[in-house]
This record gives structure tokens, sequence and C-alpha cells, in this order.
């Protein structure tokens, strides 16, 4: 079989995991960003056991480890402060091989770009056309025209390769609730535990990052495109300032100009993620809310579950059937489950407040973990998945 070629739509983390599991099968691929570096100026980011193994399969595991922060235990706590719940991260290793690891986005972009050929990462190419011209695909875009045996969509919440392949799909639906990440400077000392602190249409959460620092965010329920009346740092301090002990002094040490915002969406289900020889990944495919901190590791899952599935198969779109069959189901389900955390965590009328917080200071830690299992229990797929021919989209 001669060398295939695969174009990457999107330089996140979808796209760069997807490019780095093709190559390391023999695919030659290019990775098409649009902006005019490969960077990421988000905050945190929590790397979950499943996002960790689906890394092993990458060999890029002990070295995003080795990036970030582990912390002994964390949870839920409630707006005065007590403990609703708590997660040992020992356990979450016992239980599923790898513990909850904590690092800087950038430096997770910073080890997939390096595990690629510099010369397959092409920035500044905003993609404008992706089409078949004679059983050919064709994608046009600011650096030339590539013509791939595979496209891969990771382009994002507002996808342009699912704006063209999938026009009539619904777009993104807002969650009613916006946020606000932000990473504060070393701390001589940082808090012990991590923590999501429920409120009243209002979370605060930190959890530690290397060198003393912590990532920090914050939700509240507003509509969407809701401007502050003064910076966004001083609206987290009229919103949380007052807030239990930490939170406080959290605030203090993150710098004003430091503080990113953003409305938050999800994606309605598609009915494929794939379209011959295209197919969606990430948040093009299934964008999620943040609230089971799943975005990037169903991401990660994606890339490899991808390129196994396109492994030794000469059929390009048999196999991205396959794809679909293994990807679309989990990650749907997931992005509802999210959906409902988040509607959950953002409860305002206090009497559903009380009972929300008193049922998580009632569950056991084992019945928190034993329900997580479905999510991160996943293991990368060994074996073949076959479609049939009416199985086609």
């Amino acid at each position: 079989m001669s060398q295939r070629a695969a174009t990457i739509v999107g330089g996140g983390i979808g796209g760069l995991a997807a490019a780095i599991a093709l190559h390391r099968r023999g695919w030659r691929v290019e990775v098409l960003e649009r902006a005019p570096e490969f960077t990421e100026i988000g905050a945190g980011i929590s790397l979950w056991p499943n996002a960790l193994h689906a890394l092993e399969v990458l060999g890029l595991a002990d070295t995003v480890r080795a990036l970030g922060a582990v912390e002994a235990t964390g949870g839920v706590r409630d707006r005065r402060g007590r403990w609703l719940s708590r997660t040992d991260n020992a356990e979450l290793a016992r239980r599923f091989g790898h513990p909850l690891v904590v690092l800087h986005r950038a430096d997770l972009l910073r080890v997939l770009t390096e595990a690629l050929p510099a010369d397959s990462l092409r920035s500044g190419c905003e993609v404008s056309v992706v089409r078949d011209d004679d059983h050919s695909l064709v994608v046009d875009h600011r650096g030339g025209v590539s013509r791939p045996d595979l496209v891969v969509g990771a382009d994002g919440l507002r996808s342009a390769v699912r704006r063209v392949l999938w026009p009539d799909a619904a777009g993104p639906r807002y969650a009613g609730y916006t946020a606000w990440r932000m990473v504060t400077g070393p701390l001589g000392e940082p808090p012990a535990e991590g923590a999501a602190i429920w409120g009243r249409g209002e979370r605060f959460g930190y959890t530690a990052l290397p060198g003393g620092r912590m990532y920090c965010f914050a939700t509240a329920s507003l509509p969407a495109g809701t401007a502050s009346g003064s910076s966004e740092y001083g609206e987290l301090l009229r919103r949380f300032g007052s807030w239990p002990d930490t939170v406080p002094a959290l605030l203090a040490a993150v710098p004003a100009d430091a503080v990113l915002r953003h409305d938050l969406y999800d994606l309605p289900p598609l009915p494929s993620f794939v379209r011959g020889r295209v197919a969606l990944l990430g948040d093009a495919a299934h964008a999620m809310t943040p609230n089971l901190g799943q975005g990037a590791c169903q991401a990660l899952e994606d890339a490899v579950t991808l390129a196994h599935c396109l492994d030794g198969s000469p059929d390009v779109a048999a196999a991205l059937r396959s794809y679909d069959l293994l990807r679309r189901p989990r990650t749907q389900a997931i992005t509802r489950r999210s959906a409902r955390l988040g509607a959950v965590g953002q409860l305002s009328w206090p009497p559903a407040v009380l009972l929300r917080d008193t049922a998580a200071w009632l569950t056991p830690m084992g019945a928190t973990l034993r329900s997580m299992t479905p999510v991160l229990s996943w293991r990368a797929p060994v074996d073949p998945v076959t479609v049939t021919k009416s199985g086609s989209n």
C-alpha cells in the first residue's frame, strides 16, 4: 500500500493527536491551523485516566505526566466551605491505571507539536473549501490546495469543515452560563486540596499546577454575550471576593490582566461524524461543557481510535464508518452527562440547592467513583470493527 496522506484541519489538542497517531502508522500528514502560530492561550487542563491511556498509545503519557501536578485529594464544597464529597487520586490510579493530572494547556500543546515533523505543521492556513473533485478530496486553504486521502475536521466548536459538509446540522447551543479561567502566580502555601465550590447559580473551582501555581475557574448563570461592567478581574472580585477563605487568597494571586472569559456551549448530536472520507473529531464533532473535564480527553480518545480504525484498511470510507460507530454513541452520552452535571451545579433556587448539597454529602466516595467508571475506564480499541455497506453514511 502506497503512503497515504491526511489533511487535519485544526491544530488544537485533538487535531495534533490525530496527526501523531496517523504519522506513527506511516501516513503523510499535514495540520492546517488558521492562527498565525501553533499556540494555546488557555489556562489549565485536567487529564483524567482515560486521556492518559490515549497518550500512552501515542507514547507521550510519561512526558505529559512529568509536566503536570497530581493532587492527593479533591472534591466538592458548599458555599460556606464545607466538604460535600471528596475524591482520592490514589484510588483513581488504582482503579483506572492513572491519576488525574493537571497541567497548563500550552505545555500539552508543546509536547504534541514537538512529536510531529516540523514541515507537517502549517500555520496561517485557514480552510475555505472541502469538496470531492472527480472522486478526489480537495481542500482549498490559504496556503494552496491539498488532495489527501483523508480529511479530519478538528477545527473546534464553530468548525468550518462541519459547516461546509454538514450544512443542515444544528449550530452550537448556549449552556446558560459563562466561565472565567485563570492561573495564579506562585503561592507560598498553595491549598493542599483542590475543590469545586457550589453556590447558587455560581461556582468557583481550583486545582494545583506545577511550581506552586493554581488553576482556577468560575461560572455564573448569565445571558449569552453579557458584558462585564468593569474588567473581568473586577467582576470576579465582585462575585467571589467574599467566598470561603481560599477563594479571595487565590484571586489576590491572579494577575488582573490574565483572566479569560468564554460563554459555554455544547453541540447538539450529529447523525454521523463522517461524510465519505471526511471525519469530524473533538469539539467539531461533539463539543461539550467542561463540567466533567472531558473535552480534551474525548478528543484524545477520538484521535487514537481514528488511527486504529484506519490502520491497515485500504477503504478509508469504511474505516471512518467504524470510527463513527465506536465514537459517536460514547461522546454524545458524555456530552449529555456533562450538561446534566452543569445544570445541577448551576442551581440557584434555595430549596433545590439544599437538596443538591445534601445528596452530594450523603453519597459515598465509592459510589461517586463507580458512577465515573463508564467514562474513566476507557481503553484504546485493539480489535477491528467492521461496518456493512448498509451502515454507510
